[in-house]
């Protein structure tokens, strides 16, 4: 099957969220990144100087992909100026997954949990390991925001806690939370295809019996938890503001991301009235938002 790949030159400020905007606005099916310095794809036309980025942006359509209109969307949203440096190339067939998971390595979070791919060998036997396959639902530890709250969860006692990944895509974080302790995990997601990548990952983790998935739809009424933890996206963090809330219980711990910097004090706001606010963490331009709920005596 041929493919059309478009790269883009874009910086390190702005590559993540020009690669979330192309997954989820134009349809690629996958996106990578590459050091500009060291993939010279940019051919200057005669006369032309090129300002370079450090940062090339790579994404993999199917060969009926209309490029016209990708490239159109990519001038809309505003994240390249005008005239942006672009190439757009056919690929001869090759197995995209095969090379994907040849480049997905074993990482680290905090000081004891290692997210490892099960084609690889684990680096610590001894550690708490989650074995993930990740297939079609979104969360491998390589994004920042993923990252933020694997190492939250990490630095938290959860023996014999009730944990609620709210969003819980390909259940990462629902299962780290069951690798370092938690005696019950709910996860919630609007896509059924996150709950059966959860399911799956989860029992590759020998932890099914540990979790619990549902659509928002059918989640247990009047669920509460000791820990809460959201991997959304802003807008979604403040209009689910009440029922996030509701699902932690009184002086338990809730973390949120899926955040711009920018728009995180904004999101905070929403959560200020009920929630005791941790200091927000940020990694490459993304945050994180914890804190604690208080208690109905405070």
């Amino acid at each position: 099957m041929p493919w059309i790949q478009i790269k883009l030159n874009a910086t390190n400020e702005n590559a993540e969220a020009i690669g979330d905007m192309l997954m989820e606005q134009t349809g690629a099916l996958s996106v990578t990144f590459l050091d500009a310095h060291d993939t010279p794809v940019f051919e200057p036309l005669p006369g032309e100087t090129r300002l370079w980025g450090d940062t090339d942006v790579l994404a993999l359509y199917d060969a009926q992909a209309d490029t016209a209109w990708v490239l159109g969307q990519i001038k809309a949203s505003g994240l390249l100026t005008d005239g942006f440096a672009y190439k757009v190339e056919q690929l001869e067939d090759k197995d995209w997954e095969r090379e994907w998971m040849d480049n997905f390595h074993p990482m680290k979070f905090g000081e004891r949990l290692w997210i490892c791919p099960s084609w690889r060998d684990v680096p610590d036997p001894d550690a708490v390991n989650v074995m993930l396959d990740p297939g079609l639902a979104f969360g491998t530890g390589t994004h920042p925001t993923t990252a933020l709250c694997l190492e939250w969860l990490e630095g938290l006692d959860l023996t014999g806690k009730t944990v609620v990944d709210f969003g819980c895509g390909s259940g990462i974080l629902a299962i780290a939370a069951i690798k370092l302790g938690a005696a019950r995990v709910i996860g919630i997601d609007i896509d059924p295809q996150a709950l059966q990548a959860s399911r799956d990952n989860a029992q590759r983790n020998g932890v099914a019996d540990q979790l619990e998935v549902f659509l928002p739809k059918d989640q247990p009424a009047g669920l509460v938890a000791d820990v809460v933890v959201a991997n959304i996206l802003a807008e979604p963090l403040r209009d689910l503001s009440d029922i996030i809330k509701s699902l932690v219980k009184p002086a338990g711990k809730l973390a949120m991301s899926g955040v711009l910097d920018v728009q995180a004090e904004g999101v905070a706001g929403f959560y200020r009235d009920q929630i005791e606010l941790d200091p927000i963490a940020e990694q490459n331009e993304w945050c994180r938002i914890s804190g604690q709920k208080r208690s109905e005596t405070d």
